[in-house]
Formats: structure tokens, C-alpha cells, sequence
């Protein structure tokens, strides 16, 4: 074990003194960290769509401004719209303008006027009404999340049922309030709201499928530079491959802890300092429970070592890296797989393949956790689950142990996997 402390250190201090390790690491703390602070310091309401702070002054200001836009409909095109109501049945525009209450409305005489408004820009969109349930919306460039149709409709909405109350001798208000009565509704969800917990679990799939693929490559790599170079016939010689290879995977996994654990710390507390701030806007990323965390580090330790063992022993079959990608194009091609299953089955978390899934050591690693997070598991699934992938995890370090012992001293075209577990089988 002595030896395999020895290795580790190594390798481990290799990743740490790594410049490009240690600056991507500090430059995501400080800029995630400091994100966090911004709402603190920079008016983001409008990009969070919360009210803005208001006192008097600024509401004798907004009120003189109003009336600065009143006067010329040109300067603020951005916030004003324009109407044709050659009908007439908009008789009094004050409710029109309350419902569009950041906007100024700009009635106008004919459509061919309203056009050439909205393509000169004067104002920012148009509505030439026919009657009470027909109109026409003039726009010149619409974006995806323009409003002004669906907050007009309703309007016209009331104003048609009150043109019907009026030919039909019935009274308004009591019609409205039979018509528009609210359905009160008490939501009480005795498991897990997926609607609430899915964008940290997709998010957190990402994560751990970049830092698999990641550090998975730079294991691979590691083991055929020391093969290319030659100094694996020093090594292999004075000690166990076994120690050799698992050093290098465990100093890849505690790489990747360190990095990855310090990064979304520093999202997490930042957060939790700031989410007032924020308005809770965040609460669908960064307020991930503690269940899920767990789950996520247990399953994502074991995840990441099954699949760097592999890694390690795909580096010992090549001697150049440039054909690593060719040698670990299969595990590659699995990781990716499991990748957009567990994306494509991430909305129903109980389907029968996210729960074959969770079980296969291969992809439990993600659909596992997603579960956890999601969907409902018993704890004796998650226990059984956790079992397999970890004796899965020993199983793939004992395999790719006797691969890289064999494939290390191999020099020359790379070695197929097939060949060498028949090398295996016969030895």
C-alpha cells in the first residue's frame, strides 16, 4: 500500500500543479462566486422580471416621464403601440392602458397609417380592430416572446362579453362573475415535484458526463505517455501494475472531486447568500436537497472509477496518443448512449428503461441519482443499485489492472480489446 500512496502522490500532485488545472478551477470559483453577488450591485430586474424598488421621487419622476412620452410617441417607440378602432367600440382607452400599463397607447386613423408607423419604427407594434372578435396585430419583427397578442385578446375578450350583455338586456357584472368565477385549487404533492427538481438533475447529468469524459481521456492518456516513453518498463518491473494503474485513477477521481466539489461550493454558498437577491429565480438550479447531492457524489465516485478503470486499461492497448480515441471509441460511444438516454428519459424518471437503467453499472451513475431526485425509489433500490455499480467498479480495476499489465509492454499497432482478453483468457 505504501507504493500506492507513492503513485498516488504523484499523480495527484501532477493534476495540482498543473497550471491550466489550477487557474480553469480558481477562474470558475471566482467568476461563478461573484455572479452570484451581482443582483446586489446591478439593477437585474428586468432580467429576472422582479418589481422594481420605488419611492416617491421615482414615482413623480415615472409620472412627468409618462407624460414626456405623451407628448412625443416617437422617442419611445420601444413602449408604444398604436390602435385602429374604426368600430368604435373602444370608447374609453383608460382600461386599454391600464392593462398595457408600460406601454402608451397611440390610437390612429386608418391601417395604411398604422403600417407605415410600425415600419418606420415610431411605434413598436399595431392593432386595427374589425369588430369585437376580429383583429389584425402588425409587428415588423416579432420575438419569441412578444406578449401583446395574448394580453389584447383577453381584453377584447371582456369587451365583447360586455357588447353581449348589452344587446341581450343582461347585467355585466353579474355575468362576469359567474363566467370568470376562479377555480381555487390547494396543490398538496406528497412525493416530489419533478417540475421543481429537473433542471439541477440535467444539469448535474452534464456535469458528470463532461467530468467522465474529461478526466476519463487524460487517464488513458497518461498511461500511453509512460508507454511511448518507455519509462512503463522501469515502473512495471519494481511495481504492481495494479498499484500503477489504480494510483492513476484515484488521483483522477480525487482531480475531479476537488475541482468539481469546489466549484459548485462556491455556486451553492454564493446563492445561499445572495437568493433574495435573486428573487429565488435560481431555486430550479442551485437549491438541490441534500438526498440528491448524496446521491449524486455516491453514484458519480462510482461512475467516474468504473469508467476511468476502463480508460486506463484502453490507454495500455495503444502506444501513441493519437490513438487513444480510436482504442476507447466504444466506451466513448456507451458513454454517449447512456448520456441521451437517461436526457431523453429524464421528464419520467419511473419509465421501465430509467429503472433497468439505474441498475446497469454503466449507467447508474446518472440514472440512479436522477431518480433520487425525480422520481419515486425505495432505499433498499438505491442501496441494491449502489452495490452493483461499486462491485462492478472492483470487478472493471481487477480487468483493467491485468490489461494494462499485459498491453504495457506491447509496443507497435494498437491492440484490439478482443485480442487482448484472449491473451487474457489463455494466460
Amino acid at each position: 500500500m505504501k507504493r500506492f500512496f507513492t503513485i498516488y502522490g504523484f499523480e495527484l500532485k501532477s493534476y495540482i500543479n498543473n497550471k491550466s488545472f489550477t487557474i480553469t478551477t480558481l477562474l470558475l470559483i471566482v467568476l461563478l462566486c461573484a455572479g452570484t453577488f451581482l443582483p446586489r450591485f446591478i439593477d437585474m430586474s428586468d432580467i429576472l422580471g422582479l418589481d422594481k424598488p420605488t419611492n416617491g421621487s421615482a414615482a413623480n419622476d415615472d409620472t412627468s416621464a409618462s407624460s414626456d412620452v405623451s407628448s412625443d410617441s416617437s422617442d419611445g417607440a420601444d413602449s408604444t403601440i398604436g390602435l385602429v378602432d374604426e368600430t368604435g367600440i373602444f370608447k374609453d382607452l383608460s382600461i386599454l392602458k391600464q392593462v398595457f400599463s408600460d406601454t402608451e397607447i397611440v390610437t390612429m386613423k386608418s391601417e395604411k397609417e398604422l403600417k407605415k408607423a410600425v415600419k418606420s419604427e415610431k411605434i413598436s407594434a399595431g392593432f386595427d380592430v374589425k369588430d369585437d372578435l376580429n383583429y389584425e396585430y402588425y409587428v415588423l419583427n416579432r420575438n419569441m416572446y412578444d406578449e401583446n397578442q395574448a394580453i389584447f385578446e383577453s381584453f377584447l375578450s371582456q369587451v365583447h362579453q360586455q357588447i353581449y350583455c348589452e344587446q341581450n338586456d343582461l347585467d355585466y357584472a353579474s355575468f362576469s362573475a359567474g363566467y370568470d368565477a376562479p377555480v381555487n385549487c390547494t396543490e398538496r404533492i406528497l412525493g416530489k415535484d419533478a417540475g421543481d427538481n429537473y433542471w439541477y438533475c440535467y444539469a448535474l447529468v452534464v456535469v458528470i458526463f463532461m467530468m467522465i469524459i474529461l478526466y476519463g481521456v487524460m487517464v488513458a492518456t497518461s498511461v500511453t505517455v509512460e508507454k511511448s516513453n518507455r519509462s512503463i518498463e522501469v515502473l512495471v518491473t519494481s511495481v504492481d501494475a495494479k498499484y500503477l494503474l489504480f494510483g492513476k485513477v484515484f488521483a483522477g477521481a480525487t482531480a475531479a472531486i476537488v475541482q468539481l466539489g469546489s466549484v459548485l461550493l462556491a455556486a451553492l454558498a454564493g446563492y445561499s447568500v445572495n437568493h433574495t437577491y435573486w428573487g429565488d429565480k435560481l431555486d430550479m438550479l442551485l437549491k438541490i436537497p441534500g438526498s440528491v447531492l448524496a446521491g449524486f457524489a455516491i453514484f458519480g465516485i462510482g461512475g467516474f472509477l468504473f469508467y476511468a478503470f476502463l480508460y486506463g486499461a484502453m490507454g495500455a492497448l495503444v502506444s501513441k496518443t493519437e490513438d487513444i480515441n480510436k482504442s476507447a471509441g466504444t466506451l466513448q460511444m456507451l458513454i454517449m448512449i447512456v448520456y441521451f438516454i437517461v436526457m431523453f428519459q429524464l421528464p419520467t424518471p419511473d419509465s421501465t428503461i430509467m429503472k433497468i437503467c439505474s441498475f446497469l453499472p454503466f449507467s447508474s451513475y446518472s440514472a440512479m441519482f436522477v431518480r433520487i431526485g425525480m422520481g419515486s425509489v425505495a432505499t433498499s433500490e438505491i442501496v441494491i443499485s449502489a452495490v452493483i455499480l461499486f462491485a462492478s467498479t472492483i470487478a472493471a480495476g481487477w480487468l483493467a489492472a491485468k490489461i494494462y499489465r499485459m498491453g504495457t509492454l506491447r509496443y507497435g499497432n494498437p491492440i484490439k480489446l478482443s485480442t487482448a482478453l484472449k491473451n487474457l483468457k489463455s494466460n
